[in-house]
């Protein structure tokens, strides 16, 4: 199954609009998931100036460095952590936090303030 096939079966099963992310776009992602630690903690603000809107960072702790996120383009996740990807059709105002078998997605009205 492709990859957008992924994210309509992900966002019709979360009972979420189908919202698509162009993976050239740029992301904010924590070198912390090129590491490869987890949890995968993802949230979707609304997207603009050639970005997706997402910021992907790994493991328990969030910092608000303003080096905390880096701009990577969406493609570098299909060798990163490709377990996001289904998620990343979710729109604006949607979280994420993932490990193994463990999935907890949500709306977060306050992330469209």
């Amino acid at each position: 199954m492709d990859i957008r096939s992924l994210q309509q079966v992900s966002c019709a099963r979360l009972e979420a609009p189908f919202f698509g992310c162009d993976l050239n776009l740029k992301l904010g992602v924590s070198l912390t998931v090129r590491e490869g630690r987890r949890p995968l903690n993802g949230l979707r603000m609304v997207p603009e100036n050639g970005t997706s809107g997402w910021y992907i960072w790994a493991g328990e702790d969030f910092s608000d460095d303003d080096d905390f996120f880096l701009p990577f383009h969406g493609k570098h996740l299909e060798e990163w952590a490709p377990v996001v990807l289904p998620y990343l059709a979710l729109p604006p105002g949607w979280r994420f936090l993932i490990d193994g078998d463990y999935e907890d997605v949500w709306h977060d009205k306050d992330l469209l303030k």
